[in-house]
């Protein structure tokens, strides 16, 4: 008799099963290949962290924690989750960790319903002086469900007004206090932020996220020990998969936990847990210690460069992978920045500087970053070419010619810096 059985469709490559998704992620493969990636918040994974990510586990429900699910089938799923809590604190020395976070945003979220009520008062980094969203920005949760304190730079030199966070602190007298930014490229002195908070009683968070690779590294300060809380995303400079993670002493862990699970979320992503696995194991090769040098030294490099053909460098300069332009000295706002580099085949983002006088969707700035050209093999060097592409760019914003030849001497850069297939 014959066979019934539906054809397994399983097994069919992408390219035959949906050619059309196929042909996007081969349009998106070329234009990794052929643009320099200056966002400071994106890298190139490897292709060992994207075979996890692309692995069986993304088939399996693990709700709960390793050797305490509500499905049965997990040891598998155990496994995988304990070697990447194992591997997150041996890089960061931490007594315990949380992998389950699906963002920054949601391992910041979990930390606040943690250790505040609504109503409670957060104090974090202004998001017009660099801070972040999730860090009290009234258009995001935490600045619609907190009462928030925000804390900033100083006009004379816009870097981090410690004497009036702690004026600060000590008037509104926060349940939280954050360190850690999105746009701010100088180190914090997380100790201070400690003492401080210490002194108004309230815990320390440290969103660590842009400079988690560094701190991995020693490229940058650590928080640890001085911050009882870290959070942060497992890309941007760590090199990981999508996704977050919270870290820190094991009292405040155990606590996060059930906010976690069940608290925010149902099953945790097995196959990006997995991933993560893998790029704690990367990060914690000699190798990656040079990489993450490399990129505060392309850092500044880049920043230099950049200042030498007539920017404007926010703070004058950087302490780690990022940096915030000024682009008012050459006449052109962010928004038309942007878009002018993408044609010449640099991927930028805008972003305000502090107090710009140019609304959120145009910006006076633009903020770059190093990590992703360090992956790829670049050094100080091309950080003088890159910048002085840039210039020639923004000089003449409009000029289709001159954004047609840069953007074949970018794609030339680029095929001697060749990225993974993917």
């Amino acid at each position: 008799m014959a066979s019934t059985a539906m054809p397994n469709l399983h097994r069919a490559p992408l390219a035959q099963s949906d050619p059309e998704v196929a042909a996007i992620l081969n349009r998106e493969r070329e234009r990794q290949q052929n643009h320099l990636e200056l966002i400071a918040s994106e890298n190139h994974s490897s292709s060992a962290v994207r075979e996890a990510m692309a692995s069986v586990l993304t088939d399996k429900y693990a709700e709960g924690y390793p050797g305490k699910r509500y499905y049965g089938g997990c040891a598998h799923a155990d496994e995988v989750e304990r070697l990447a809590i194992s591997r997150v604190c041996e890089i960061y020395g931490c007594e315990a960790a949380n992998v389950q976070p699906h963002s920054g945003a949601s391992a910041n979220l979990a930390v606040y319903f943690t250790l505040m009520k609504p109503g409670d008062t957060l104090m974090a980094m202004n998001l017009a002086h660099g801070g972040h969203l999730t860090h009290g920005s009234p258009v995001n949760f935490s600045g619609q469900l907190y009462n928030v304190a925000a804390y900033g730079v100083r006009d004379s030199d816009e870097q981090i007004d410690y004497d009036e966070l702690r004026r600060i602190a000590l008037e509104s007298k926060p349940q939280v206090i954050v360190s850690g930014a999105t746009a701010y490229s100088r180190a914090f002195d997380f100790a201070f932020i400690r003492r401080v908070a210490d002194e108004v009683g309230a815990i320390h968070v440290c969103d660590m996220s842009h400079y988690s690779g560094l701190i991995a590294a020693g490229a940058y300060p650590s928080p640890f020990g001085h911050a009882q809380i870290v959070t942060s995303t497992t890309h941007k400079s760590i090199r990981g998969p999508r996704g977050g993670m919270i870290l820190g002493d094991k009292e405040f862990i155990d606590k996060v936990n059930k906010t976690v699970f069940p608290g925010l979320q149902g099953g945790p992503l097995m196959h990006v847990i997995a991933a993560k696995a893998v790029a704690f194991g990367e990060a914690l090769r000699p190798e990656f210690k040079q990489y993450a040098h490399q990129v505060v030294a392309n850092a500044r490099a880049l920043a230099t460069a950049l200042q030498d053909v007539g920017f404007r460098i926010v703070s004058g300069g950087t302490d780690s992978h990022l940096m915030l332009v000024d682009l008012r000295p050459f006449g052109v706002n962010g928004k038309i920045a942007q878009e002018s580099l993408e044609a010449a085949h640099m991927t930028t983002n805008k972003n305000s500087i502090p107090n710009d006088p140019e609304k959120p969707f145009v910006t006076s700035g633009l903020r770059l970053g190093t990590p992703a050209v360090t992956t790829r093999g670049m050094g100080e060097a091309e950080m003088r070419q890159i910048a002085g592409w840039a210039a020639e760019v923004l000089r003449a914003p409009e000029d289709i010619a001159v954004q047609d030849r840069v953007a074949g001497e970018v794609k030339a850069l680029c095929a001697r810096f060749p990225l993974h297939e993917i």
